[in-house]
């Protein structure tokens, strides 16, 4: 089996120090993955110390990329794709760990052990997600709408993934193509989401890989910016994706979203201003029946 694991890394040195070291001490990390890739997006602050603990352990398959520029998110995974050719590639926030030493044999059991009616290969998969400071599970790193019904489930398909700890087959990418290049920040999983399940991949959450992530359980606070860039970018996804009606709810229901978290009326009105030119800026490439009766299927929340 090969898996490669990605971090992209802006700022938090520490972190992504403590976040290799945690990498070498996996079971058969040496025989299961075969490569560690951390792309260090433009950092302000230097990394001495992670690139020193990756000279002194050649046994473990890091590879270590400072990019020209800060490359956000989406392109600085797409980045890190084009790096590796496992088939399974896993994504971790700098900011997160494994909490089970066991977690990378579980990778492959969970793409081929599913069996379902619809036979639809698992695409994606969204892991557990404990804050580190509290141990409480992380409702906003849950791939589901329906916390308190869902959280004790072991297993479910479901609509979407989670950013910040998740796995993607090599095949979705091949189907679908790579993250969406124009979305700096925030909604980018849904985007490739929608495109997975569109190509006939399922999305599953799995409880038997965990991770400890170190975001407050107060949330990051995104400023009137990203959240305005969240907004945007939600409701560009619902235009490209779904049925025009969502388009609208998505529009509208995330407007009063901004507004309540905000109050800043000019980001308001530069919001809608963006929102109106999608129409003519982004192409309409709704999912197919099938896609939207799995949606329906596996209760995901469509209307913002």
């Amino acid at each position: 089996m090969s898996i490669a694991i990605v971090i992209i890394t802006y700022n938090r040195p520490d972190d992504a120090l403590e976040l290799a070291q945690n990498i070498s001490q996996l079971q058969n990390v040496t025989t299961l993955c075969s490569e560690v890739i951390f792309v260090n997006n433009k950092s302000t602050v230097p990394y001495t110390a992670l690139e020193a603990f990756i000279t002194q352990h050649p046994q473990i398959p890091f590879r270590y990329f400072k990019t020209e520029e800060n490359l956000g998110v989406s392109r600085g995974r797409n980045f890190a794709i084009q790096q590796t050719t496992a088939p399974y590639l896993v994504f971790l926030d700098d900011d997160a760990l494994f909490s089970n030493l066991d977690a990378l044999q579980y990778i492959q059991q969970i793409f081929t052990g599913w069996v379902i009616e619809s036979n639809r290969p698992t695409g994606i998969i969204s892991f557990k997600v404990y804050y580190h400071s509290t141990g409480e599970l992380q409702k906003t790193a849950f791939p589901h709408k329906q916390f308190e019904r869902r959280k004790d489930w072991h297993h479910f398909q479901t609509g979407y993934f989670v950013g910040c700890a998740h796995a993607i087959h090599r095949d979705v990418f091949a189907k679908t193509g790579y993250y969406p290049v124009n979305f700096f920040y925030g909604m980018e999983e849904y985007d490739l989401s929608y495109r997975a399940i569109e190509a006939g991949f399922d999305i599953v959450y799995d409880d038997r890989v965990v991770i400890l992530h170190k975001e407050s359980p107060l949330g990051r606070q995104p400023n009137h910016e990203k959240l305005r860039g969240m907004w945007v970018n939600k409701t560009k996804v619902a235009w490209k994706y779904l049925p025009f009606i969502y388009f609208v709810t998505t529009a509208i229901l995330w407007s009063f979203e901004y507004l309540k978290k905000t109050a800043y009326l000019p980001g308001w009105l530069k919001g809608w201003f963006q929102i109106f030119g999608i129409p003519g800026s982004e192409k309409r490439k709704p999912v197919n029946k099938t896609g939207l009766n799995y949606l329906k299927k596996v209760e995901a929340r469509l209307w913002y």
